[in-house]
């Protein structure tokens, strides 16, 4: 293991405030509202499936936020992205629209996939959140045939593919990156190394923490980075973008950490792994705790401005839920319309 990767994933580093110089203030307050935002979102779901309301798997990204913002600021909306089974971050980054989250795991009519898809299964076109599925690995392939199409259309359309550790020991990952390399896709491929697949720590299951030793091997242009600084994601993406539009993949391997278990409400305990230790040392590298102390230090954002965006999007939260609990399910006969194309 590299210096970087040693102090990467060591949660004593990186916790000091971030560095902001050179984002315009706009941005900044944008990136601190989408990350609050996604992670009260996800609090809410963590309450309700603690409550029984949800009955559907949730996979909750508390505390990797950060990376999904930072990608969805450099998206166009004709660019084409796809998830895994925890990207929740990666579909409201993209819209906001906690309203349509809500509705799905409800299981209503209004949810992004009309209440049939669940908290794994959310799609957003519109926005080109492409959609997400629970299968290990299954849509890095599928973003990397949208990536030889948007090299069709020629257009400087991107794809974008989500993913964890834990799908880098699926052989499709590799083909894809082959593919990718040999014809010059213009793919973004972001690994969210959270360190743990499951219940399994990575250095159970693979004899290096960096996965981008992957990409390395199939000559694609790579970064390792801090999953939690929103702002040097940004900075990364936006001196890499043109390269990629240009027909270049890119991967970035973004280190983090899940403040939840694998699936459900629990904080510290992983199908049966206790991470309390780690887990209260991660807790330090918040990324929204570091982005808003960065903008406080540097005179652009106050503690009552932070507490009133706190409050405002408590407010918009909890009315979303209270509509999406009122809202309808779908029609009996809406059941088998989905299932075949006409």
């Amino acid at each position: 293991m590299n210096q970087e990767v040693k102090e990467l994933i060591d949660p004593l580093n990186f916790r000091n405030s971030i560095n902001i110089d050179g984002v315009e203030k706009s941005m900044l307050i944008d990136m601190l509202r989408k990350m609050i935002l996604i992670r009260k979102a996800e609090e809410k779901l963590s309450e309700h499936v603690e409550s029984g309301k949800i009955k559907c798997p949730c996979h909750l990204g508390i505390g990797q936020e950060a990376i999904g913002v930072a990608v969805a600021l450099v998206m166009r909306k004709t660019d084409r992205a796809f998830g895994a089974h925890r990207s929740h971050a990666h579909f409201l980054a993209l819209n906001e629209n906690t309203y349509s989250l809500f509705a799905e795991v409800l299981g209503k009519y209004d949810g992004c996939s009309h209440g049939m898809g669940g908290s794994m299964h959310i799609v957003d076109n519109e926005n080109g959140f492409k959609g997400s599925v629970p299968i290990v690995g299954a849509t890095i392939p599928i973003a990397t045939g949208a990536g030889l199409a948007a090299k069709m259309d020629k257009t400087g359309d991107i794809a974008i593919s989500y993913f964890g550790d834990g799908s880098c020991e699926e052989g499709v990952l590799h083909e894809s990156l082959n593919m990718a390399s040999i014809m010059n896709l213009p793919v973004l491929y972001v690994c969210e190394n959270n360190l743990f697949a499951s219940h399994l720590h990575i250095d159970l299951r693979q004899p290096s923490n960096s996965t981008s030793r992957f990409a390395k091997a199939h000559q694609i242009s790579n970064a390792t980075v801090d999953g939690n600084d929103v702002v040097g994601m940004y900075k990364l993406l936006i001196s890499e973008i043109l390269e990629i539009r240009n027909n270049k993949p890119f991967y970035m391997e973004a280190y983090t950490y899940r403040w939840k278990g694998h699936v459900g409400h629990r904080d510290d305990i992983d199908v049966g792994v206790k991470r309390g230790d780690q887990l209260t040392a991660w807790k330090e590298r918040d990324p929204i705790k570091r982005l808003f102390v960065a903008m406080k230090d540097n005179g652009i954002y106050t503690e009552q401005e932070y507490e009133s965006l706190l409050s405002e999007i408590d407010q918009k939260i909890n009315n979303d839920w209270n509509r999406a609990e009122m809202a309808a399910f779908p029609q009996e006969e809406f059941l088998l319309n989905p299932v075949y194309s006409n």
